[in-house]
């Protein structure tokens, strides 16, 4: 599954442009209390929460939030009730589960060091979209691809905000990105 989400981005990484021509004035930033408001009703929906706050806090460039948020999430896949899901999709939550919560606690063991937290949050945000895909959010969200993260490479991240913030580039070029899907 993770080679066709592979191919899939590197597809639409291909196709992607960066829109860095944006006013920084029209940029709005969405805030930990801010998602807080906006719960989501699905079976994830603390470790969405946790991750939303994660990619806020990178688009800030604030590494220390970033890692409270990292071990947020790590909690949050700690606390997630398996027991209530069906066969496939229990063996979908934990196909994902131990790839991202190493990634999250990478992320929050690494204050200070956000070039290593967003490495880790590229990796993350694949688990991340695949589980959106899978069980579903209860909200809109939205999947951003950075053509020029990771010397050109590119890479996504899902976001609740149909306005481009880059977790990547933080407030370097935060409009850097196309928006490739609504989920």
């Amino acid at each position: 599954m993770k080679t066709i989400i592979i191919s899939i981005a590197i597809a639409v990484s291909i196709l992607a442009a960066c829109k860095s021509n944006r006013p920084a004035e029209s940029k709005t930033t969405m805030t930990t209390s801010s998602i807080k408001e906006v719960k989501s009703s699905g079976p994830i929906e603390e470790i969405v929460t946790a991750y939303l706050e994660l990619k806020n806090s990178l688009a800030e460039d604030n590494s220390a939030n970033a890692a409270k948020a990292g071990t947020q999430l790590e909690t949050a896949f700690e606390n997630f009730d398996k027991t209530a899901l069906a066969g496939a999709e229990r063996k979908t939550f934990e196909d994902v589960e131990e790839d991202a919560r190493e990634n999250a606690e990478h992320i929050g063991e690494n204050s200070g060091n956000i070039a290593h937290q967003r490495e880790h949050f590229e990796l993350l945000s694949k688990d991340i979209y695949d589980l959106v895909k899978a069980f579903g959010s209860g909200r809109v969200l939205y999947k951003f691809v950075c053509q020029s993260y990771n010397n050109g490479k590119g890479a996504f991240w899902i976001s609740e905000t149909n306005e481009i913030i880059n977790p990547y580039l933080g407030e370097s070029l935060p409009a850097c990105g196309t928006k490739a899907e609504e989920i």
